[in-house]
């Protein structure tokens, strides 16, 4: 997808700790295999640092997926990796929670950090 569509503004409290969180519940990719619509509740947790996302063009970004044939885990490596190369946070801590198929609950999550140890527990704690 077209990570530029992602815009930010300026963290005026940059010298602040302070953590971010946004549910998307309507993130929707196509299935590779079967062709047919996958549906998400995607949580974003994240701690700014010098630069801030702009909410409307996160949601112009995440329904860029709409109609892109992604795996669970693919989307949710994706969708770090962009939000991480633009917004460029402390940390980030991404869960997608997938509409039941098949009788199968999912859920894939993944967490970033410039640093190791603490910001992880720190993260997790947040959250």
């Amino acid at each position: 997808m077209k990570k530029e569509t992602l815009q930010t503004i300026d963290n005026r409290d940059k010298d602040k700790s302070f953590v971010c969180q946004f549910e998307f519940p309507e993130l929707t990719a196509v299935c590779p295999t079967t062709k047919l619509p996958d549906f998400y509740v995607m949580r974003l947790v994240y701690e700014p640092d010098e630069r801030l996302v702009e909410l409307k063009s996160l949601k112009m970004y995440l329904i860029q997926y709409r109609n892109a044939g992604f795996l669970h885990e693919q989307l949710v490596n994706e969708i770090l990796e962009d939000f991480k190369a633009v917004v460029k946070p402390r940390w980030i801590f991404l869960e997608l929670k997938v509409n039941v198929r098949g009788g199968i609950y999912t859920t894939v999550r993944r967490h970033w950090s410039r640093t190791a140890g603490d910001d992880i527990e720190k993260a997790l704690r947040a959250i």
